[in-house]
């Protein structure tokens, strides 16, 4: 069963959604969409209100880690590079030939970005702290604004709340 959710942030509304194993998508919502139709929802389930909570925390600046369950599904590749994204800390960034490097494919930098760009769940498989090898801010599918608003978050030098 698939359950599906859309909530509020101060970086717009998100979208989430999850399986029986786990989150499987938490996106930026698309076309003008800030709610759920909830007449054809399926009953929420634990992870999606244990994403809302903790995306709250994120920004209210009380979590830089998250412990949800995810459901991560694509090519290999894209999986690897998923979860080497999970290993930037908070406050951190890594260029995207530093991450290729640090997953043992030194020459992937283009690869590591394309997957990167295909990432289905923004903030908590942070690829917003993946930059350019020149310190640049670069490639994010929710614009480089909101790159810019979540690194400044995590660096300190903003604060939201939310909405």
């Amino acid at each position: 069963m698939t359950y599906e959710t859309v909530f509020s942030t101060p970086v717009g509304p998100l979208v989430a959604s999850a399986d029986d194993r786990g989150l499987t998508q938490l996106s930026f919502a698309r076309h003008g969409r800030t709610r759920f139709d909830s007449a054809n929802a399926e009953p929420r389930n634990t992870v999606l209100s244990a994403v809302e909570a903790q995306i709250g925390e994120y920004f209210a600046g009380k979590r830089k880690v998250f412990d949800v369950p995810l459901h991560l599904e694509g090519p290999e590749f894209h999986v690897l590079v998923w979860n080497a994204l999970r290993e930037i800390a908070y406050g951190e960034t890594l260029s995207y030939g530093a991450l290729a490097r640090r997953i043992g494919e030194p020459d992937a930098a283009r690869a590591v970005g394309t997957a990167n760009g295909a990432n289905p769940i923004v903030i908590i498989v942070p690829c917003h702290r993946v930059i350019g090898a020149d310190g640049k801010l670069v490639g994010y599918g929710g614009g480089l604004k909101r790159k810019r608003m979540l690194l400044d978050l995590e660096a300190g030098r903003l604060a939201l709340a939310m909405v």
